[in-house]
């Protein structure tokens, strides 16, 4: 039987949870809805879902609140689509370190939801041709860190586990998988946002920002991402490969 993928929609106006949840299920998608945060999470205790649309703008815990819980969470890797009133490019920003996959701004039409929804749910599967990763299963050691292709999280030298995000996960998978070359940053975004979406000249810089954060490295002096000027960023540190433990 074929995958239905399953639509979890996280907003406290009704109207716009009807509309919504009816334009994607005639579209062959399974919805499930969730009024705030509270119901959002006794909803996934239970449930797994293919991708999260939230609202920014809620009472109680707002959209940015909730999705900083999902990336550390059991749920760190679903997608997630924001969803706000406000057009300001740093609620956009902000949504983006906190971990979105996509942000789109209320008034929208359901057409271009349900594109944006495709458009992470294709690039979280598949992989542009010519970046194509390893198999999974495996852990991807570099300098103090291992990446764990299997629960797509880092370890460091400890063994601490490191969650990402599922934005960060697939950039770092390729770069780990690409050491030593240098990654343009069309190429980045094709994998990371996708061209269907509205992106902005700071979406790859700040997500590679983040990746640096979780890295623990000096953005001024970087030993693992280096940025190589005019062209791109370049993974600088070596990469051995061996099998994940199950």
């Amino acid at each position: 039987m074929d995958h239905i993928d399953h639509i979890l929609i996280v907003d406290d106006d009704r109207e716009i949870r009807e509309l919504v949840s009816g334009y994607l299920k005639k579209n062959g998608l399974r919805v499930s809805i969730a009024a705030d945060g509270r119901q959002m999470r006794s909803f996934l205790e239970t449930n797994s879902v293919d991708l999260i649309v939230l609202d920014v703008m809620m009472p109680g815990d707002d959209g940015l609140v909730l999705c900083r819980e999902l990336r550390v969470g059991k749920h760190k890797a679903t997608p997630i689509l924001m969803l706000t009133a406000r057009s300001d490019e740093t609620d956009r920003i902000i949504g983006l370190e906190m971990g979105a996959d996509d942000y789109l701004t209320k008034p929208f039409a359901a057409r271009e939801l349900l594109a944006r929804i495709k458009a992470i749910l294709r690039r979280t599967r598949m992989l542009p041709p010519n970046l194509q990763v390893s198999e999974a299963g495996q852990l991807l050691s570099f300098g103090a860190w291992q990446l764990d292709t299997t629960g797509r999280h880092l370890l460091d030298s400890d063994g601490t586990t490191v969650a990402l995000s599922g934005a960060e996960y697939r950039l770092l998978r390729v770069f780990v998988d690409h050491p030593q070359r240098v990654l343009n940053r069309d190429q980045l975004l094709n994998l990371t946002q996708g061209r269907e979406a509205e992106l902005f000249d700071r979406s790859i810089d700040l997500l590679v920002s983040r990746l640096r954060q979780r890295l623990r490295d000096d953005a001024r002096e970087p030993a693992y991402i280096k940025t190589v000027r005019s062209e791109g960023y370049v993974f600088s540190m070596p990469v051995e490969i061996s099998v994940a433990r199950q």
